[in-house]
């Protein structure tokens, strides 16, 4: 269908027109001259402020409510209330976060907002087929998503979704920690991630936000009923990409993944949701969708007052960090990947090579070690690791000829000689792994703050 049908498509009232100050070109689709001047995106226009100072007046904070707006726009009565715990930074304002308003029962449907409160790209877009068309490609649901809250804030308080977006405005993207997911951090802070793998993958994940802010503008190429209050605002030229980093950010912390609905609306932000509601990895309750609302029903019995937590999903605490900015210690999805590749200069690696694939292994091997289940991970891996190290051709020669695991880690026809020594061996080791036991003992015991000593340049040798 034609794209430019889509114009009237939305489903919810018509937003009134902003007035911008700088094109007078009567033709939305013929471009003035590249503005290089970023006026509109300013600290005040974006959806998570950059600014500290956090200030505001009684009466903002009256219009701002967000239940008191959700009542006002059908929101029907719910056994939560938003309570707020302080920030890590006195500077900033505190977190809120939704509890409960009276004692539940598991069961108890906590609250239920309708579909007119909801915001997904089949709404935004105003047609299902482009909203999947667009995010099929090169831009996620959560760039569509943060771009359409971006303009909508431009608005301020004439826009239908100012008291959510000043929500999310006051909420930063923190999580339960009240800290910002580590895509905010400085680079000095990403120094606190040294020795994690979570730290590559935080400059992996912002190298695709960037690449997602470079193709916003096809964005608005595509869905000129996203963009019919506000026509001259071509993405790049109005949102910096730190602005646009950190409405992702934003979005990213409090996105709903909805289960069993069309794509165009698998990805919701739903008020009272995330990160309002704590996230916890033993939960069963979550967010879903229910005839034309989305609900939550708990899954364990709250007292009025105490916070109400949903499943996060499957997820490792590198990725709770990364999204929402906490991590779980009871999170049994927690797991490490540890890759293992043979040694391409090795003069057997092609028969080693050999081995692997006939253990269903490849030569560049990935091996997830999962929280609780580490000797089963290191079982798995010891054979990979042990053939790596083979050097002996007549040790190769017998690996190779062998039937069942990759180089056994007992092997009975050990001649009597070579298994007292490997005996031996063992014993010691046993000893030198029950001191290193010991010496983690100690380290548990020392302060958070202690300031390791290792690496050092001149370590002592040991043998």
């Amino acid at each position: 269908m034609e794209l430019t049908c889509l114009h009237n498509k939305f489903n919810f009232p018509p937003l009134p027109h902003l007035s911008l100050p700088f094109s007078k070109n009567p033709n939305p689709r013929i471009f003035p001259r590249k503005r290089n001047n970023f006026c509109l995106a300013s600290v005040s226009d974006t959806l998570v402020a950059g600014s500290r100072k956090e200030l505001s007046s009684k009466k903002d904070d009256e219009f701002g409510d967000l239940k008191y707006w959700m009542h006002k726009n059908g929101f029907p009565p719910c056994k939560v209330v938003l309570k707020e715990r302080p920030s890590h930074d006195e500077k900033l304002r505190p977190i809120h976060y939704v509890a409960a308003s009276e004692d539940l029962q598991a069961g108890d449907v906590a609250f239920s907002v309708p579909n007119s409160l909801v915001v997904t790209l089949e709404r935004v877009l105003g047609n299902e087929t482009v909203a999947e068309l667009l995010t099929t490609n090169k831009l996620s649901e959560l760039a569509c998503l943060a771009l359409y809250l971006m303009y909508e804030k431009k608005q301020g308080k004439k826009s239908f979704w100012y008291p959510y977006i000043r929500e999310l405005d006051r909420q930063r993207g923190r999580g339960q920690l009240a800290v910002e997911s580590p895509l905010l951090w400085s680079e000095d802070e990403l120094a606190y991630l040294t020795g994690s793998p979570t730290k590559a993958e935080v400059l992996e994940r912002a190298e695709g936000i960037k690449r997602e802010y470079n193709e916003l503008d096809t964005v608005w190429f595509m869905a000129g009923s996203l963009f019919q209050q506000y026509p001259y605002d071509i993405p790049t030229e109005a949102f910096p990409f730190e602005i646009f980093k950190q409405a992702f950010v934003a979005v990213q912390s409090c996105v709903v993944h909805l289960q069993k609905v069309p794509l165009a609306r698998r990805f919701a932000l739903v008020p009272l949701g995330p990160p309002l509601l704590a996230y916890r990895s033993n939960c069963k309750a979550m967010l879903s969708a229910v005839g034309g609302a989305v609900e939550l029903v708990v899954d364990r019995p709250y007292k009025a007052g105490e916070p109400i937590v949903v499943w996060c999903g499957p997820q490792p605490n590198s990725k709770l960090l990364i999204n929402y900015g906490f991590v779980d210690d009871d999170n049994s999805y927690d797991r490490l990947i540890v890759e293992a590749a043979l040694n391409t200069e090795d003069p057997q690696y092609q028969d080693k090579r050999l081995v692997v694939q006939r253990n269903g292994k490849l030569s560049i091997q990935v091996f997830h070690v999962y929280a609780g289940k580490e000797k089963e991970a290191v079982s798995d891996m010891l054979p990979y690791l042990r053939l790596g190290y083979v050097s002996d051709p007549s040790e190769m020669q017998s690996v190779l000829s062998s039937q069942g695991p990759v180089c056994p880690l007992s092997d009975p026809n050990l001649n009597p000689r070579r298994r007292v020594a490997t005996q031996l061996v063992r014993l010691e080791k046993k000893i030198l792994h029950a001191c290193l036991l010991a010496t983690i003992d100690l380290i548990d015991q020392l302060p958070d703050h202690t300031v390791s000593p290792c690496p050092a340049t001149y370590a002592p040798l040991l043998k």
